[in-house]
């Protein structure tokens, strides 16, 4: 039997089953030997401890909202040993929309319902079409519309009463959608050979942005750039800081994008002119679909930083989720349960988070699965 022949008949023989595999590992990674073995079993008591801790914590031993007035639900909670999620049901608007008005707060909820689901759909890869971007106006136009008002009979709203989860979403929606065409074009632009003067001014703009704190760029925007307005022009603070945001995450977003084209090989761009196809069509329909493909979790990981970051806001007087979530813990009634509160903000920053963590694992195994067939 050759060399050969050993490689064919390894390579049939038939895998273990899952679960012998699982052993397998368990037994290597865990109990490989007897100190091992208490170490993985003392460490498995204590973290079942902290879990049944936890749950009882949160839910058997916990004080629900039952009908119960915020004074008699605080004299529950303080009185319990468990969570006070009364709490967090009296004080859930202030949380989710902040000082938005209050009759006025289902036109906030629409607008994140909105924004969520444009999430969901443009991470999905059959909602890669020709109609997507226009699917993107359509939608930041109507938060716009809902959030602002003045129109179709919608009580007006300034930006300055708005706050909670909305504004989250809005920074982090709207920063994102603009920063991403214009990281493309800074991306292009530094990688450009023959116009030095354009890739000069790229690449300024994307190290002097890279190279100051996000905090400095929001207090530019936010406390200085009004001082060079002529008198009488004056331009909305959640605005300026939108502006910041978007110039911000172009300059990470374009760093990342120009990686992706430095790893295009230069025979595609050869096959694209031998095709006597332009600079931009070579590049919007070869080069980019290209590069974008390979820089989709690192694409993915700025989008997730930018979304939590969205949080540092509060310094320039902007009430995102975690501001609403300081004031509402600030109220007198519910002192010394600010875990919970803390507790349910992260969890649905982590649920965003997580979920487009899972889309973009998703994307990539499709796109490796087509690269394969």
């Amino acid at each position: 039997m050759n060399r050969y022949q050993a490689t064919s008949l390894v390579a049939a023989r038939p895998a273990p089953p899952p679960d012998r595999r699982l052993r397998t590992r368990a037994r290597a990674g865990l109990f490989w030997s007897p100190s091992a073995t208490l170490m993985t079993l003392g460490l498995a008591a204590a973290l079942l401890a902290l879990i049944w801790s936890f749950l009882r914590w949160a839910l058997p031993d916990a004080v629900w909202p039952e009908g119960l007035s915020p004074a008699e639900a605080s004299a529950a909670c303080r009185a319990a040993t468990g969570a006070c999620w009364a709490m967090v049901g009296d004080k859930s608007r202030l949380i989710l929309f902040g000082v938005y008005p209050y009759a006025e707060q289902w036109r906030a909820a629409v607008a994140a319902l909105l924004m969520t689901a444009l999430y969901a759909l443009s991470l999905q890869r059959r909602a890669w079409r020709p109609w997507l971007p226009a699917v993107w106006i359509a939608v930041l136009v109507a938060v716009v519309v809902l959030m602002r008002g003045g129109v179709f009979g919608l009580r007006y709203v300034p930006d300055s009463e708005w706050g909670g989860l909305p504004v989250t979403l809005i920074l982090a929606t709207f920063g994102l959608a603009m920063a991403f065409p214009l990281a493309v074009l800074l991306a292009l632009a530094r990688q450009s050979t023959g116009r030095p003067i354009i890739r000069t001014l790229a690449v300024v703009f994307i190290e002097f942005a890279r190279g100051v704190p996000l905090l400095v760029v929001l207090f530019m925007a936010s406390v200085m750039f009004p001082l060079f307005l002529p008198t009488g022009v004056e331009v909305s603070k959640l605005l300026r800081v939108l502006v910041a945001f978007t110039v911000f995450a172009a300059a990470y977003l374009a760093e990342v994008i120009r990686g992706g084209l430095q790893g295009i090989p230069t025979g595609q761009t050869e096959a694209a002119r031998a095709l006597a196809l332009g600079y931009w069509r070579s590049t919007l329909y070869v080069i980019l679909p290209q590069a974008l493909r390979l820089v989709i979790p690192a694409i993915v990981n700025v989008f997730i930083g930018f979304f939590k970051a969205t949080s540092i806001v509060a310094v320039v007087g902007i009430i995102d989720l975690l501001t609403s979530s300081k004031r509402a813990v600030a109220d007198p009634l519910w002192q010394g349960f600010e875990f919970e509160v803390y507790l349910v903000s992260g969890l649905i920053y982590f649920v965003f988070c997580y979920a487009m963590s899972r889309a973009s694992q998703r994307l990539e195994r499709d796109l490796a699965h087509d690269r394969r067939s």
